[in-house]
C-alpha cells in the first residue's frame, strides 16, 4: 500500500507531516511535537526548522514558546492534505482494508470533515460507492469516531443506486457532489461524469 514513506525519507518528517496535516488548524510547540511524534527533540527541531524556512510550516512566538502550524498559502498545501488523508488514520485505514470492505468504487471525503469544520446537521462527511460489508466498514469509522471524539455521518451507495441518483439529479446526493472533496479511492472525473 502506499505511504508517506513513499515520498519522503526522513522518519521524523512522515510523523511531523501526520500530526500537522491531520489536523491543519492545530498549532503545536517543539515538546509537544517530540511527545507526540516519539522522536528525539534535536530531530523535530531541524526538521521544524526546515519545514518553516521551505514555508510549508510557520511560526509563532506566543509567551517562551515557538509554536508551529500549517501555512495555508504554501503552494502544495492541499496537495500535501490530499496525501496525507490518504495515506493516514481513517482515509489509510479504509485503503488498506480496502479488499476486506467489498467491491469499493469510490471513497470520498467532504471538505469540511477534512479540515474538521462544524457541518450543518444534514450534511454528509463521507460518500462511500460500491458493493460494501457493511460490518468491516462500520468498525472502521466507530474507531475513527472514538480517535476523533465526534460522530462522523457517512452515506454507502452501490453502484447502481449512485448512478440512478445522479442521473436523476438526486438532491441528496446533488448536495454531498457540490461540497468540496477529497478522493480517497477513485477518481473525481469519474465520480462526477
Amino acid at each position: 500500500m502506499a505511504s508517506l514513506k513513499d515520498f519522503m525519507i526522513s522518519r521524523v518528517r512522515v510523523k511531523l507531516f501526520k500530526i500537522f496535516f491531520s489536523n491543519p488548524k492545530e498549532m503545536y510547540y517543539v515538546r509537544q511535537l517530540t511527545r507526540k511524534a516519539g522522536e528525539e527533540i534535536n530531530a523535530v527541531r531541524r526538521e521544524l526548522k526546515r519545514l518553516d524556512k521551505k514555508g510549508i510550516l510557520k511560526s509563532e512566538a506566543r509567551g517562551n514558546r515557538l509554536y508551529y502550524y500549517c501555512n495555508p498559502q504554501y503552494d502544495f498545501y492541499h496537495d500535501l492534505t490530499n496525501l496525507v488523508i490518504k495515506t493516514t488514520d481513517l482515509g489509510g485505514e479504509i485503503r488498506s482494508r480496502r479488499a476486506k470492505l467489498g467491491k469499493v468504487k469510490f471513497v470520498m471525503f467532504s471538505g469540511k470533515f477534512v479540515h474538521q469544520l462544524k457541518r450543518d446537521q444534514n450534511e454528509v462527511d463521507i460518500l462511500i460507492v460500491g458493493d460494501i460489508v457493511m460490518p468491516e466498514l462500520a468498525a472502521i469509522v466507530r474507531k475513527a469516531e472514538a480517535e476523533r471524539s465526534n460522530e462522523i455521518n457517512y452515506t454507502v451507495m452501490s453502484k447502481d443506486e449512485f448512478q440512478f441518483r445522479k442521473e436523476r439529479r438526486d438532491p441528496f446526493l446533488l448536495s454531498i457532489l457540490s461540497q468540496s472533496r477529497i478522493m480517497v479511492v477513485g477518481s473525481e472525473e469519474d465520480l462526477v461524469n
